[in-house]
């Protein structure tokens, strides 16, 4: 995993640590976070990043409201805090 890849990941923590529970965010928003000019060319990888998070148990990836595999997942995605998990950001993330 390179220094983006992990930005990537923190953003999205930090996005849902900012929302209400519940709420979602759409991996875009990482991108965003992390290069706000350059943020479309970022999306697979907010993607992926968002994949690795669920895999470890962190968030789930949404699409109409269900839990899905980002990885098989066509169109649109939310990701969202896994119910009843860790908070999905900080230090809790286990990245640098």
């Amino acid at each position: 995993m390179d220094d983006v890849d992990a930005r990537l990941e923190r953003a999205i923590g930090a996005l849902l640590d900012d929302r209400r529970a519940g709420a979602t965010i759409c991996p875009s928003e990482a991108a965003r976070a992390v290069d706000p000019q350059g943020w479309r060319g970022l999306v697979p990888a907010a993607r992926a990043a968002a994949g690795r998070l669920a895999a470890a148990g962190r968030v789930e990836v949404t699409q109409r409201g269900e839990v899905v595999d980002v990885a098989t997942a066509r169109g649109p995605v939310r990701v969202r805090r896994r119910h009843g998990g860790p908070p999905a950001g900080g230090s809790s993330l286990g990245g640098p």
